[in-house]
Formats: C-alpha cells, sequence, structure tokens
C-alpha cells in the first residue's frame, strides 16, 4: 500500500470511527471493524489508540484529524523502518513512568512525554495511556511544539534527553522573547 493509499483509507477508519462514536459506540472494542482494526495493526496503531485520539477530537475538539494522520504517519514510518514492520509484543506499565509532576530544568510534565513518546513509537502502551492526551497537547503547546514534532523529535535524539529537552527549552525561550515584545 503506498503512502497515499494508506492516507485515505486512515481517513475512511477515522470517518467510521467517529460515526460510531456519535451513534453511541464510545469504546475501541465497539467503533471499528475487525478489518479496521486489522488494517490499524498494519500500521503500527492499535485501535485503543485512534479510539482515544477520536473520543478526544470529538469531545474536546483537539486533536483534528490532520494532526492525528501526522502522528499515525510518524509511527508507520518508525514500525516500518525501525522495527521492520514486528511489534515488540511488550505493553510498558504506566505505573513505570516519570509522574506528571517530574520535571528537569524546571519543566514538569516533560520526562514523562518524553517515556510516552518513546512508548508510543515503539507500540507498547498500555490502553490506559495516550501519547497526546489532554495533557500533552497543553505542554507542547506552550512550548510551541506540536504532537508529531515531537515524536518525530524524540526518534531523531533517540536516546539523547539532553538534546530533546534543550529543543523543547529552546521553544520556551523563544516564547518568552516572543512574549516580550508585547
Amino acid at each position: 500500500m503506498n503512502d497515499d493509499d494508506w492516507k485515505l483509507e486512515f481517513r475512511k477508519v477515522w470517518e467510521r470511527g467517529s460515526a460510531a462514536w456519535k451513534a453511541g459506540r464510545q469504546s475501541a472494542r465497539t467503533m471499528f471493524a475487525p478489518a479496521d482494526v486489522a488494517f490499524l495493526a498494519g500500521l503500527g496503531c492499535t485501535a485503543q489508540e485512534l479510539f482515544d485520539f477520536v473520543d478526544d477530537s470529538l469531545g474536546d475538539g483537539d486533536p483534528d484529524f490532520e494532526t492525528v494522520l501526522a502522528v499515525t504517519a510518524i509511527r508507520r514510518e518508525y514500525f516500518r523502518e525501525v522495527m521492520l514492520g514486528k511489534p515488540t509484543g511488550r505493553v510498558v506499565p504506566m505505573s513505570t513512568l516519570p509522574a506528571k509532576s517530574a520535571a528537569v530544568d524546571g519543566i514538569a510534565w516533560l520526562p514523562r512525554l518524553i517515556a510516552k513518546a518513546r512508548l508510543k513509537l515503539r507500540g507498547e502502551m498500555e490502553p490506559d495511556l495516550m501519547y497526546g492526551c489532554g495533557g500533552d497537547r497543553p505542554f507542547l503547546r506552550r512550548h510551541r511544539m506540536t504532537l508529531p514534532q515531537f515524536l518525530q523529535l524524540v526518534w531523531d535524539k533517540g536516546d539523547d534527553d539532553r538534546a530533546i529537552v534543550d529543543a523543547v527549552e529552546a521553544g520556551r525561550t523563544s516564547l518568552r522573547a516572543g512574549s516580550s515584545l508585547l
């Protein structure tokens, strides 16, 4: 399946999921048909992950489809190129993640978000955990980053936490500099 084909099919799955959500089928188990679940698995995406995005999008108005598509495209590429299309079979418990209050360089939430992004890339998130949740999105907006930008940053920097922190701090610094012009 080429880039355009999978994106078109992904949009159809999103639209079917959105229609199911609006019809009251608001769980990962009831929202998607088995063929949709199989299609998503081929992308390195679970029904739970797409359900969470649909649920937040329709319930909270954020994220939009284009953001979800971009996040999924990064995960798909990582799944195909790095993981050679083979899931690890691991699910990392949420209890092993840094606390929401954990901070690095005075930036709370960042250690947890880095860990979540790495789990998202590897497809190892437990069902109750979401990359791009209602805490992640505002955090990234405050630091002038998007969900796809941060996920790509974590992929690009690998295990180099310092480089990730520096990139986030650069966004925060530019935000402060921009706000001082007001």
